[in-house]
């Protein structure tokens, strides 16, 4: 089964989930022909609109290329009539076969790669004569025209105006020229246009359609080489217009670029209301040489209008505005004018940038949840990958957004795209110290780390990396407290490929090093710590590892330096336990001095219990191998007295100081033939944990056969009473688990990694 998480606005259709199977099956499901498409083995006659879907789906999920859009040559099962392959890397063969056949009324191929034209496209849509008259909207942004290219390879010279069903057509950010939009507006239905950043020096074609034409998007015309007079009367026989968007991108205009632009806006706002009298909505966003006085005059002489473009024009915080309720605004002047700009402006790069500018100032201080305001963001940061500027702003933005207990307050799936989004930017900017920053400060949040699902394994490499090359005190706090939790959260196998990575080790043991040699006892030093202890947890290479690197050197000073610190203890004496419990490393413990340091601290009444009962499990796996004993026997038989001695004496612990990701390292202690102090320690340990985690736990040893060793030393004649009375109380625990779990088996997810509270 396919699991998904519920998103804010609800989970997902049926119709959903059956798509999104079909996507992931789609190899078993297909065979291939001989030119390496796919065709389906069997399908049925799908609803028209589910056909749509599913090409919209294989488009979102990158799947969409000239192997499998070859499922679509199938007209009958599968007829598509609004294809979306938006930034799909399709060949202008592929798109022939597969797409053209169809009697289409909208395609969006805006930002296409693989080689695939706007003239390949049209040509192709007018060799299928039902299209000619059926599609109604095509979206071509993004693109090379490439009439000439085509010509050049035999092809015939097709125009927009073969399309005659055309309404709505999309030319931004394409080489449209003069030539090619004198012969768009002869469409005969044509009532959208939007020549956003395209080559056009003259707009005077437009005049063809002046009656039809009622909406016209013509953002950043950099080309244009008409005067105000003669754009303005352009404009004004536009008889039909709503919609006009002569908007400029501010940040690549001086004073002298776009002058003429300025001033055909300058005289549109204070002429004669007879000029597009029926404008509904006018966008000037990035203009200059705008007063607060034309803009209210032009409003009020228009009563129709819904909308107004003002962002970067200086004008938007006009107290006007305030009478104006039914009137949206992009702008700066408050949260609803920026959020309506990153509605409207989520493909100008220019605007985003300058909305995100603009919340980053209003959400500094903010104190409620705004999840709705976070997506826009992410939104902004998804269809900008490659916008250092705008992944600057906006993962300052996020952390605004979700710092302390904002984050509590969103949906789960919406933080899960926001991380993941944020660590997109980190592999994306790898050398941006500011923006690496941002990310780090949005990680750390201990809610993120610990209940949204993300890519653990990739967000600790990133770190980790990042952390490789940076000093910052407060950023290296960050970055190695993020590292100590994502490690404990990895999988088994995730966990086994990062401790394979001796540069992993070598960069927290450089920070330990950092910080005993002038005996600090910061945060950044228990999180290293932490981190060091949760990477060699069951893991016999990260283990070796640490040895190789000089480990151990390093933690008998620590050791000996930190004598008074039982933080730093434990975690130290923690990771000694990991080597302990791997057989081909105990022979590195094998050290007079360091075993009869830790026996002191296992013997001293006042050490802190938490800290006797890590050097107590080193001390027990070591001493259960008497084979392996290379020492004085006597030391070792101190060592088992001192083990069960000192053990009595401990109280319980009610804070939880341990996890296990498994009870496997303590099957060796519990063998009936081990000496009655590895077996107290063992049992000891398993009731603790127990004890505070009953569920989680019992499942455990009765997963893993515990419980069975657990009743073998109970019962043989042997075992020493305290050791029977523990068993005896652990068992009860299990069997109680049993009995509430009943025939369900609630068994709760496994908790990985031996430290728990950082």
């Amino acid at each position: 089964m396919v699991m998904f998480l519920q998103d804010a606005e609800g989970p997902p259709t049926l119709c959903d989930l059956c798509l999104a199977q079909v996507c992931q099956s789609l190899s078993s499901l297909c065979s291939m022909r001989a030119d390496g498409s796919m065709s389906l083995i069997w399908a049925p006659v799908f609803p028209q609109e589910t056909a749509d879907q599913l090409l919209n789906h294989m488009a979102a999920k990158e799947i969409l290329n000239d192997t499998t859009v070859g499922i679509f040559r199938s007209c009958k099962e599968l007829r598509l009539r609004r294809a979306s392959i938006q930034s799909c890397p399709l060949s202008a063969e592929a798109f022939r076969l597969a797409l053209c056949p169809h009697r289409l009324l909208e395609l969006d191929a805006s930002w296409v790669s693989g080689g695939l034209t706007g003239a390949d496209i049209v040509s192709g849509l007018a060799s299928n004569p039902e299209c000619r008259s059926s599609l109604q909207r095509l979206s071509l942004s993004g693109l090379r025209l490439d009439w000439e290219s085509l010509e050049a390879n035999g092809g015939i010279h097709v125009g927009f105006s073969s399309l005659r069903g055309l309404r709505m057509l999309n030319l931004a950010n394409t080489d449209l020229n003069d030539a090619a939009l004198e012969d768009i507006c002869n469409l005969p239905h044509l009532e959208t246009l939007d020549i956003s950043c395209s080559a056009i020096s003259k707009l005077t074609a437009l005049l063809e359609c002046k009656n039809t034409l009622r909406s016209l998007i013509a953002h950043r015309q950099r080309h244009l080489d008409m005067s105000p007079a003669q754009l303005l009367f352009v404009f004004s026989q536009l008889h039909a217009l709503k919609h006009l968007d002569f908007s400029e991108d501010h940040f690549s205009v001086d004073d002298s670029d776009g002058r003429d632009g300025d001033e055909t806006v300058r005289q549109l706002l204070e002429g004669s209301p007879q000029v597009l009298p029926s404008l509904v909505s006018l966008d000037i966003s990035g203009r200059k040489r705008i007063s607060e006085a034309a803009i209210r005059s032009f409003v009020e002489s228009r009563s129709g209008l819904v909308f107004l473009g003002l962002l970067a024009t200086g004008v938007s915080s006009c107290d006007f505005f305030s009478t104006q309720k039914s009137l949206k605004v992009t702008g700066e002047a408050d949260e609803n004018q920026v959020c309506e700009a990153l509605r409207r402006y989520r493909d100008r790069e220019c605007f985003i940038r300058e909305a995100l500018v603009h919340l980053y100032s209003l959400t500094t201080d903010t104190d409620k949840p705004q999840p709705d305001v976070l997506k826009l963001v992410v939104s902004g940061m998804q269809r900008h990958p490659t916008s250092l500027q705008i992944h600057l702003v906006a993962t300052a933005c996020v952390f605004n957004l979700t710092t302390q207990d904002l984050a509590q307050a969103m949906p789960i799936s919406l933080l899960s795209s926001t991380v993941t989004q944020l660590l997109n930017t980190m592999k994306n900017f790898p050398n941006h110290q500011q923006v690496q920053k941002n990310c780090l400060l949005a990680l750390c949040s201990d809610y993120i780390l610990q209940e949204v699902p993300f890519d653990k394994y990739l967000a600790a490499m990133l770190v980790i990396n990042w952390l490789s090359s940076h000093e910052d005190p407060t950023l290296q706090r960050m970055a190695v407290a993020v590292i100590s939790i994502l490690v404990a959260k990895l999988s088994t196998e995730e966990m086994a490929q990062f401790s394979k990575d001796i540069f992993i080790m070598k960069q927290l043991l450089a920070i330990v090093q950092q910080k005993a040699m002038v005996g600090v006892v910061d945060s950044t030093l228990k999180f290293a710590l932490s981190a060091l202890w949760n990477l060699t947890d069951e893991m016999p290479v990260a283990a070796r590892n640490f040895i190789e690197c000089r480990g151990l050197e390093l933690y008998e000073e620590v050791l000996e330096s930190y004598y008074t610190e039982p933080s730093i203890q434990q975690k130290v004496l923690g990771l000694l336990n990991n080597i302990a419990e791997v057989e081909e490393l105990q022979a590195d413990l094998m050290e007079e001095d360091i075993l009869e340091h830790i026996l002191s601290l296992l013997q001293d009444s006042q050490v802190d219990v938490g800290v006797r009962y890590f050097a107590g499990g080193i001390l027990a796996h070591l001493a259960s191998r008497p084979d392996a004993w290379t020492l004085e026997n006597e030391l070792r038989s101190t060592v088992l007295k001192q083990l069960h001695d000192s053990i009595m004496t401990w109280t319980h612990l009610e804070r939880e100081m341990v996890s296990y990701r498994s009870f496997h390292p303590f099957c060796p202690l519990l063998q009936t033939c081990q000496p009655a102090g590895v077996q107290l320690w063992a049992v000891w340990a398993i009731h603790l944990v127990c004890t505070q985690n009953t569920s989680h736990y019992s499942s455990m040893l009765e997963k893993e056969g515990l419980t069975e060793l657990l009743k073998a030393l109970a019962a043989h004649p042997s075992t020493h009473s305290d050791i029977k009375g523990l068993s005896d109380s652990v068992l009860s625990m299990v069997e109680q688990h049993q009995i509430h779990a009943g025939a369900f088996n609630n068994q709760t997810a496994p908790q990985p990694g031996r430290q728990n509270c950082l």
